[in-house]
């Protein structure tokens, strides 16, 4: 038995089988939990549907986060399956690639308010519903990155968007702390994934991140879903309203020079 074991989740922003979210989900169907996926667009349904068929998960739903009336719907599908939920995860985030890199002042009035509306507004609604389906209390997560709290270069729009993000999260934690349901942010490094790949310059950021950590390695989707499987258990039931950073220890750097660096 694993430390889920008897528990259900629901993981929204599966792209495919190198994306956080779907690290998450090995993680999740390792320790014993139940598995339901939902997906972004009918572009993704031929990269998502076979990942499920493969892992044994038979609950699958397209839904467009930017809809009230599809997000509700497949909550309750959800609990027409399942009966009640434990575990949310909310791996889902979009900005127009034209507001990413370049200046950040010319970021267009358009695209802040789509980088906003997917990226963060949607947790909103999505702990609303799973929420009603969590009376025994639950854990809900979302994904963020360190740039939400410090400038990186050209992320731009999406920085604003997981700064936002982030907010949302403790906000949820404190109005849905007293039904005992658990709110918490992933703060992974850089990790090769489909979402990565539309930030200008990801590759160097990648291997310079790797250079100048603490722990001097890159981060996974395996560690990001062990880290999902704590808290998403009762090894985490008193930690709610964080920012939890798996970025092996970049997040504490004032300079990110290394020690060869200096020596130079």
């Amino acid at each position: 038995m694993g430390v889920l074991t008897g528990k259900t989740a629901l993981v929204f922003g599966v792209a495919n089988k190198r994306s956080i979210a779907w690290g998450i989900v090995e993680a999740l169907l390792r320790e014993g939990a139940t598995v339901g996926l939902s997906y972004a667009g009918e572009v993704l349904e031929k990269r998502v549907l076979p990942l499920a068929e493969e892992a044994g998960i038979d609950f699958v739903e397209q839904c467009d986060v930017t809809s009230d009336e599809q997000i509700a719907a497949t909550f309750a599908k959800a609990g027409a399956k399942f009966g009640s939920l434990d575990i949310l995860v909310h791996s889902v985030a979009y900005a127009p690639g034209e507001d990413l890199g370049g200046r950040f002042r010319d970021v267009s009035r358009a695209g802040f308010k789509t980088a906003l509306d997917i990226s963060a507004y949607s947790l909103i609604p999505m702990a609303r519903h799973a929420a009603d389906l969590m009376p025994n209390g639950g854990s809900i997560m979302a994904l963020t990155y360190y740039a939400a709290e410090k400038v990186m270069p050209r992320y731009n729009v999406m920085a604003v968007a997981k700064a936002a993000l982030e907010n949302i999260v403790r906000y949820l934690a404190a109005d849905l702390g007293p039904q005992g349901i658990r709110v918490n942010a992933l703060s992974p490094g850089p990790i090769k994934t489909l979402a990565a790949a539309g930030v200008p310059g990801f590759r160097m950021m990648l291997n310079y991140s790797e250079k100048v950590t603490p722990l001097r390695s890159q981060v996974t989707q395996e560690d990001v879903g062990n880290v999902a499987v704590f808290l998403a258990s009762d090894w985490g039931r008193q930690v709610t309203g964080e920012t939890v950073h798996i970025d092996g220890g970049y997040h504490v750097l004032g300079l990110t020079l290394t020690e060869e660096d200096l020596e130079e």
